[in-house]
């Protein structure tokens, strides 16, 4: 699970530098290297400036060569919590679930149920869109609701020097990170699910919170 605090703010000062991230490329052993690892997650202004984008990396550390196989797995549930109230409890949730070459997203929509435990809220208003294929452009539908969604592989776009890193931990390297550092990522790629919403559906000022999980049968 990642999770992070967003300013939506009233005015372009509030919100016009803001982006976050949450990143997380070596996981618990249940689930590193699978089809619910979860790579990153971020949150930044679109480039319509009344839009939030929130980004779900899965499956990271993918070779050129095995992402032309790679594929959502049908099984797993992408679930992008936002809690709009300050208590760290969701009060919408966008779904994402593949299927059949498309990925289907739900909401924002109130969850049925909170917590560990998800009801895909197929009563919500759902956006489709084609998955797209590696290599080829980018593919994006808008939802009834302004929803617009991506679905497909991407390049891994989290810079970190993990053999720096390691170094420091092991006490080797005081003077920290080097500049410019060794990117761990390079050339590596994640199947990724870009969600942009209209600020409207999930309160349109002040903070939220938002984190995202992947959930299986």
């Amino acid at each position: 699970m990642k999770k992070i605090k967003i300013l939506l703010g009233a005015s372009a000062i509030a919100v016009a530098g803001f982006f976050m991230v949450a990143a997380d490329h070596i996981d618990a052993p249940a689930v590193a290297g699978g089809t619910s690892d979860i790579t990153d997650f971020y949150a930044f202004q679109g480039e319509n400036t009344n839009n939030i984008a929130f980004v779900a990396n899965v499956q990271g550390l993918l070779s050129p060569t095995a992402t032309a196989g790679a594929a959502f797995d049908e099984n797993v549930l992408v679930e992008i919590n936002i809690d709009t109230d300050g208590d760290y409890v969701e009060d919408l949730v966008l779904q994402a679930i593949p299927r059949n070459g498309k990925m289907y997203v739900f909401g924002p929509v109130s969850p049925s149920t909170t917590g560990l435990n998800s009801v895909i809220q197929t009563s919500a208003v759902q956006t489709s869109v084609d998955i797209t294929a590696y290599g080829s452009p980018a593919v994006t539908a808008t939802g009834s609701n302004g929803v617009m969604v991506f679905a497909g592989p991407r390049d891994d776009p989290f810079f970190f020097d993990f053999a720096q890193y390691s170094e420091i931990i092991a006490g080797n390297a005081p003077g920290g990170f080097n500049n410019p550092g060794s990117d761990t990522f390079a050339g590596t790629n994640v199947m990724s699910i870009v969600i942009e919403v209209p600020k409207t559906l999930i309160g349109g000022t002040g903070n939220i919170n938002a984190w995202v999980e992947t959930k299986s049968k």
